[in-house]
């Protein structure tokens, strides 16, 4: 039933956005070089690596420059229109094709980047025991202003008590979160050392 679900939900949302995305696309295109679509592997299902899409939101090979894939407010790296659709989500949109190739879902946990599987201890692996997620627990509780290991914790929360009706909670409350631009960034007020941090 959830991947029925997935599957007329993410085709409803691309038909209804198809313009939007265009646009987006277009946009993209002529105010920076490089490629519309950005692509990295991911840990999908049980571990499975994927490509996860992405609208291209940075100048191109951003995760070799500077503070690498940890995206700090003001990042220079984030082109003027990379600002716009991070700060809407809509750079996130492009995830859509990967639910309707069944690669994730709308609701799961987000999916992690390679590195961080070898520093999964058993409980924190669970996060995998479902496909990866447009939007999560995490994300409509803290979404990026938490570290990985909070974040982490709150996934591994959903697999334990997901169910339709949470994943009904999780859609409404991700509107709420992007209409409002919740946890866009990475906290700067703490002083501890996380141990995922410059993952």
């Amino acid at each position: 039933m959830k991947r029925i679900f997935d599957l007329v939900g993410a085709l409803l949302i691309l038909v209804l956005l198809s313009p939007l995305l265009l646009v987006v696309a277009l946009a993209i295109k002529i105010t920076s070089p490089g490629a519309v679509i950005f692509k990295q592997q991911r840990l999908g299902l049980h571990g499975k690596t994927f490509y996860m899409y992405k609208f291209r939101s940075m100048i191109p090979n951003a995760e070799k420059i500077g503070s690498g894939m940890f995206v700090e407010k003001d990042d220079p790296r984030i082109t003027p229109v990379g600002k716009f659709i991070r700060k809407t989500s809509v750079d996130e949109l492009p995830q859509l094709f990967n639910v309707v190739r069944g690669e994730m879902s709308l609701i799961g946990p987000r999916p992690a980047p390679l590195h961080h599987f070898s520093k999964y201890d058993e409980r924190q692996k669970r996060r995998m025991d479902v496909k990866p997620g447009v939007t999560g627990w995490a994300q409509v509780n803290g979404r990026v202003a938490l570290y990985w290991p909070e974040r982490i914790e709150l996934d591994v929360w959903y697999v334990e008590h997901q169910s339709f009706w949470l994943d009904i909670k999780i859609l409404f409350k991700t509107v709420a979160v992007v209409l409002f631009h919740h946890g866009g960034t990475a906290q700067e007020d703490r002083k501890e050392v996380d141990p995922f941090m410059k993952l």
